[in-house]
């Protein structure tokens, strides 16, 4: 896969600080770039967000119209068939972008991956396989694509997880979200889970709630 195009967009200079934050299907990174000033961050935070764009390809349960995608889906049924060697491909790439951000002076220990539903995906096996310790997780509306094939990262046994869903969601139904969260807590993972009467979205009070954890763990 080639390098990913991005959105960068820094809260104060010299950052120290990053969040790399992916989009859901057909979407772009300009999805969630309107987030940020909305996270409640304190004025002299200095987080530095990446918001990568996905590969135009094609998508089969779209009829194969190509448009942007982290992977393949191959049936819409609850077990999700995916294109998993796709999927992994996107988390290397993303991985990328985490060790540009080190190289720019900004600790692994101080980057967070999120992603929203397909980007969900991939954030979960770029941030349980990461060979250097990340700050956190964060996984909305989406499921654990990988949960079986992951090869979890000794570094990031601990790392902080945020799992969000909408109990009205009809893309990405609350099971998975459920399900995902299951199989984190038998790998021994802690997950946080929280939900929120609405469908495949986010809401204010989910954001607020990401600019806590922002706060928390990288602030």
């Amino acid at each position: 896969m080639q390098d990913l195009q991005y959105i960068e967009l820094e809260t104060r200079a010299n950052p120290t600080a990053a969040v790399i934050w992916l989009h859901g299907l057909g979407a772009s990174g300009h999805d969630f770039e309107p987030v940020v000033p909305e996270l409640g961050l304190p004025d002299d935070a200095a987080v530095r967000f990446i918001f990568p764009h996905a590969p135009n390809i094609p998508v089969t349960i779209n009829g194969g119209v190509t448009m942007p995608a982290w992977y393949d889906i191959k049936a819409m049924d609850i077990d999700r068939i995916v294109d998993t060697g796709q999927l992994m491909d996107s988390a290397r790439a993303v991985g990328k972008l985490v060790e540009r951000e080190i190289e720019r002076g900004i600790p692994s220990e101080n980057i967070i991956i999120a992603g929203f539903s397909q980007g969900g995906a991939v954030a979960y096996e770029l941030g349980l396989s990461y060979r250097k310790t990340l700050a956190g997780i964060l996984a909305l509306s989406t499921y654990f694509a990988t949960a079986k094939t992951v090869q979890p990262s000794e570094a990031n046994a601990g790392i902080p997880i945020n799992v969000y869903h909408g109990t009205f969601d009809p893309m990405v139904p609350e099971a998975l979200g459920v399900r995902s969260v299951e199989t984190l807590r038998s790998m021994g993972y802690e997950p946080h889970y929280m939900t929120f009467p609405m469908e495949h979205s986010v809401c204010l009070e989910e954001i607020q709630d990401i600019g806590r954890f922002i706060r928390k763990h990288v602030l």
